[in-house]
């Protein structure tokens, strides 16, 4: 007996493969990790990047000073969420990429990652690179049959 509800689509999870492939042209993510105030989810715009997924922020802004750990050569640990949700077809796809987040500070790995071309929507200098390196990547896909 149906309540009229649409029954549900499978869950498809996703190789890496395929998550790279849909987050390979860039857009707007979100980066999650835990900072002076907790947990802190901010909205970012990125590009891939030799296989890490690059963004923009300022020097000394908060989300630079809560992604520094103060030990030399240790990163911070973050994750990064890209998703497509199409709300009335009651589709789309989520990929979770977990890694580390690496300050660009050396002269050849900034003139490296430039080549991205990810340019901030926020405005204000937003000079500072950081790459999230991943450490692994998931990704699921709901989407109706046919």
């Amino acid at each position: 007996m149906s309540d009229g509800t649409p029954p549900r689509e499978p869950l498809e999870h996703l190789d890496e493969a395929e998550c790279l492939r849909l987050i390979a042209p860039g857009g707007i993510g979100r980066l999650a990790y835990t900072g002076r105030y907790g947990l802190t989810v901010l909205p970012v715009n990125y590009a891939m990047h030799e296989g890490t997924i690059v963004f923009r922020t300022a020097y000394d802004s908060p989300t630079d000073q809560d992604l520094r750990t103060g030990i030399a050569d240790a990163e911070y640990k973050v994750a990064f969420e890209i998703d497509d949700i199409d709300p009335g077809a009651r589709a789309g796809w989520s990929v979770l990429v977990q890694g580390a987040a690496h300050h660009v500070e050396s002269a050849d790995e900034r003139a490296s990652v430039q080549a991205a071309a990810v340019e901030p929507w926020a405005g204000g200098e937003r000079e500072l690179f950081v790459r999230v390196i991943p450490t692994r990547i998931t990704g699921r896909r709901v989407r109706r049959p046919g």
